[in-house]
């Protein structure tokens, strides 16, 4: 039971990172010039968005590898890797749609954490 709220809080820290990358992507093109004002220029670098996408990756993986053998279903595992597969091609391969598929590949991760955190709670745990 002890590795069930360990698996439970990732979740929850996978969605709220997965929601935080999704909401910097979306929003950062429309405050982009107004950002040096603030004193948060630094939120425009690509490290940051790389860290954003970084942290998102590592604690997905590990959160869905973890759950994995409790419900044995695989659709949160789809939905994460489409989510990164929308991320990846946001930044490499059609760049033109960039400001589209990187949120909605943040919020489809985000949303696959959800779909594993629903299905760990439905299941028996041992």
């Amino acid at each position: 039971m002890k590795h069930f709220i360990k698996s439970e809080k990732l979740d929850q820290l996978g969605m709220t990172a997965s929601l935080a990358c999704a909401i910097h992507c979306a929003v950062l093109p429309f405050v982009l010039t107004a950002l040096p004002l603030f004193g948060l220029s630094f939120l425009a670098h690509s490290w940051v968005e790389m860290s954003m996408i970084g942290l998102s990756l590592v604690i997905g993986v590990y959160s869905l590898s973890t759950s994995y053998p409790k419900h044995k279903r695989l659709l949160p595992i789809i939905i994460l890797v489409m989510g990164f597969a929308m991320i990846a091609t946001g930044h490499y391969l059609i760049e033109n749609l960039e400001a589209v598929l990187i949120p909605i590949g943040g919020f489809t991760i985000a949303f696959a954490h959800y779909v594993n955190w629903k299905y760990s709670r439905s299941c028996a745990h041992k």
